[in-house]
């Protein structure tokens, strides 16, 4: 099981690279080359490197980090509802930033994150809302998701998977946030679908995109960020 970040981690900015330091693979005899490459990206991003001295579960901690930086989206005392909780690395900011309550959900399962709750299910499950607003003890103030499909390598079709994962986490929010909460998902560019932005627009008072610095240059994906939730006859 991972260790909690150090004090002070939460509110730290993203790492800046080392020019000239390379990390070379001492054996890839065995290795497929996609692989390879997979590895030797890992090896040498900062941000990874980062996430395992701070003691985050994994690199895309930074990204919540950013997002909450520049939009402060958890506040002190928050219900937080993280879909697609693993590796827990949100659920982790989420805790250190000041939510009262933090609660996960996930396919998989999460080895324990100190000061949340993270459960093994499926968030589209009927009886899922109740159990989560039970557990957090009302409405959420946030729902996060950082979901994404396994790519296939086919933008079009890459885009239509993930554009149904941020709509059913959408579709999901709406029902369980509290007046003022916000939402925020992963998307891939490409544009958001007409619909959702619209549900969006008419359910929050402010809808924006943001990339990140901590999402890698080459990757295609974006957050969706929703605030000021107003709930809707």
């Amino acid at each position: 099981m991972a260790t909690g970040p150090g004090k002070g981690g939460a509110g730290k900015k993203g790492p800046t690279p080392q020019r000239g330091l390379v990390v070379k693979l001492r054996s890839a005899r065995k290795r497929s080359p996609a692989s390879k490459l997979w590895l030797q990206r890992q090896l040498n991003d900062p941000y990874v490197q980062a996430a395992q001295l701070q003691g985050w579960r994994s690199r895309a901690a930074f990204k919540l980090i950013e997002l909450d930086d520049r939009f402060k989206l958890i506040i002190k005392g928050a219900r937080v509802i993280d879909l697609g909780a693993a590796p827990g690395g949100w659920a982790q900011v989420a805790v250190k930033r000041g939510a009262a309550r933090v609660v996960g959900v996930d396919l998989l399962a999460v080895d324990h994150v100190a000061g949340a709750e993270i459960i093994q299910g499926d968030f589209t499950d009927p009886d899922m809302p109740a159990r989560l607003t039970k557990m957090l003890g009302g409405k959420a103030d946030i729902v996060l998701s950082d979901m994404a499909p396994n790519t296939t390598g086919h933008a079009a079709t890459d885009h239509i998977r993930i554009m149904a994962l941020a709509e059913m986490a959408l579709d999901f929010a709406v029902g369980i946030l509290a007046e003022g909460g916000s939402f925020v998902a992963k998307v891939f560019q490409g544009g958001s679908e007409k619909a959702m932005l619209s549900a969006m627009k008419k359910n929050f008072a402010l809808v924006r995109h943001a990339k990140p610095p901590a999402s890698r240059k080459e990757s295609s994906e974006l957050y969706v960020v929703a605030t000021g939730f107003r709930s809707t006859p």
